[in-house]
């Protein structure tokens, strides 16, 4: 196979030119033309037959709503098939409806897997996220490769930066469900911190987007509480934790998550003292909170260097295991 063949599409054609340039390869050349009605065309402006294709393309919602974005998607990947591209992998920082990956009330979809299924009828031969919310399920979802990348290898320098040497410090779940991805992050802050760093747990319980919870499972006084999540969203969740932190003793108070989708009210919720900085990833791009005065709180950490190895190895078939080790 020739390549590799990289397009971005939307937000995401200037990291497209980054990972090419990393690549050292030509990034793909494509044309967008909307139509009366809210149809739109896209088309390869390259010749692709034989290629090996990686469509890079953010599915949260921005400009377009998330729908939106993942009918674009659909259509060009199967646009690169039907011209005869070899294999089509669709490289996906957030993706789309990851949450709705179980049923939780009489008669719920499994979005997850309509999805997954979707993306398998165009044509699509493998799947590459960022930080997705649950991986088994994720990778339960797709019959074909569905490769998940951990974002510990970018967050991390970013968050020590911001930390002092001298200080102690502990990681927390912001609920019980996180508690595997905040403790590898744990272990790998671990091992480049001169102190122990124990494992915290805040008690979250959701109910029609209400956050609820009073017990904190963590000895945080003194110390810098760093709270590690998949997203943040509203921001309920990570400030009910911050608040939570402070109140028990916590001397500074410092966020970790891999996606920024920052929605609706969230500047107004997250701008509280509690909450000294957020760090989080470009895979939502550009950060909602762009223009907002909590920007100067946020540290948003590029991701193109982690993308370009992680596509480097699946081009070349080679090992893939430790692309993502922090």
């Amino acid at each position: 196979m020739h390549g590799p063949h990289i397009f971005g599409l939307g937000a995401q054609q200037a990291q497209a030119a980054r990972i090419a340039d990393h690549l050292d390869v030509m990034p793909g050349h494509l044309e967008t033309r909307p139509f009366e009605g809210g149809e739109h065309k896209m088309r390869p402006l390259d010749p692709v037959r034989g290629d090996d294709v990686y469509v890079l393309h953010s599915l949260h919602g921005d400009g377009l709503s998330v729908n939106d974005k993942l009918c674009r998607t659909w259509f060009f990947c199967a646009t690169l098939r039907d011209h005869g591209a070899a294999r089509v992998t669709l490289v996906a920082p957030y993706l789309a409806y990851a949450r709705k990956d179980r049923r939780t009330k009489p008669y719920d979809p499994i979005n997850t897997r309509y999805v997954a299924m979707l993306c398998e009828a165009v044509g699509i031969d493998r799947m590459l996220v960022l930080d997705v919310h649950n991986p088994a399920a994720y990778e339960n979802a797709f019959r074909h490769p569905a490769y998940n990348l951990g974002a510990a290898a970018v967050l991390l320098p970013a968050l020590l930066a911001r930390l002092k040497h001298d200080e102690d410090i502990v990681v927390l779940s912001p609920d019980a469900g996180g508690m595997k991805r905040a403790e590898a992050f744990r272990a790998a802050l671990a091992a480049r911190w001169p102190r122990p760093v124990p494992l915290g747990l805040m008690e979250k319980h959701r109910s029609r987007d209400q956050v609820t919870g009073e017990t904190l499972f963590a000895d945080v006084r003194g110390r810098a509480a760093i709270i590690v999540d998949d997203m943040i969203s509203r921001g309920t969740t990570v400030r009910h934790t911050a608040q939570a932190a402070q109140a028990a003793g916590a001397r500074r108070v410092l966020a970790v998550a891999t996606h920024g989708l920052f929605a609706e009210d969230a500047a107004v919720i997250l701008d509280k003292p509690a909450l000294e900085r957020i760090v989080v990833t470009d895979s939502v791009s550009p950060c909602p909170l762009s223009t907002t005065s909590l920007a100067e709180r946020v540290d948003v950490v590029d991701t193109t260097a982690l993308w370009a190895d992680a596509i480097r190895r699946l081009h070349q078939e080679r090992d893939f295991s430790d692309v993502d080790e922090a």
